[in-house]
């Protein structure tokens, strides 16, 4: 049985033969480094961990292979913390993504926004203008920060802290 990360990248093989593009060993490699993250990480971050299996490679060995990547729709760019992330909707070209991205961790939780790309369309052709992609970013906090910080401030927190305080000598 084969693991989630080599079925991503036999469908992106299998994309990019559909689509007669050129998927090199570096561009797999990214991918697969890709594939390994649980979250977004920087060009630098995969710069870093190429070079264990590619010593050499430079920055823009990372950046060419980001941008077929993107170009192919494998991964996105998060904008607004200047990471990418896996594509977990690579296998539709066309799709609006919302990224909700925990301001605490930094963790990145793709997500379909249907609906969104319906109004993202609409106002754009109210304005003559022709949308080729589009990505949503939503800042907020994870499920386990929100508890984290839920259970810094017991009072709102919803677990039983009378050991914690009894440990305390309360």
């Amino acid at each position: 049985m084969s693991t989630p990360s080599e079925q991503i990248l036999s469908q992106a093989e299998k994309l990019c033969q559909q689509r007669n593009v050129r998927l090199t060993p570096q561009r797999l490699e990214v991918l697969r480094l890709l594939t390994e993250q649980n979250g977004a990480i920087s060009a630098y971050d995969l710069l870093d961990l190429l070079r264990t299996a590619e010593p050499r490679a430079k920055p823009p060995t990372i950046y060419r292979a980001l941008d077929f990547l993107l170009e192919q729709g494998f991964i996105h760019r998060v904008e607004s913390n200047n990471s990418y992330v896996m594509c977990l909707h690579f296998d539709e070209p066309q799709h609006t993504s919302a990224m909700l991205i925990c301001d605490r961790c930094g963790s990145v939780n793709e997500k379909h926004a249907q609906g969104v790309e319906e109004i993202l369309q609409t106002l754009a052709s109210q304005a003559g203008f022709s949308l080729r992609h589009s990505v949503v970013e939503a800042h907020g906090l994870c499920r386990e920060c929100i508890s984290t910080e839920a259970c810094q401030r017991p009072e709102i927190c919803d677990h039983d802290h009378s050991i914690v305080a009894k440990k305390r000598g309360r």
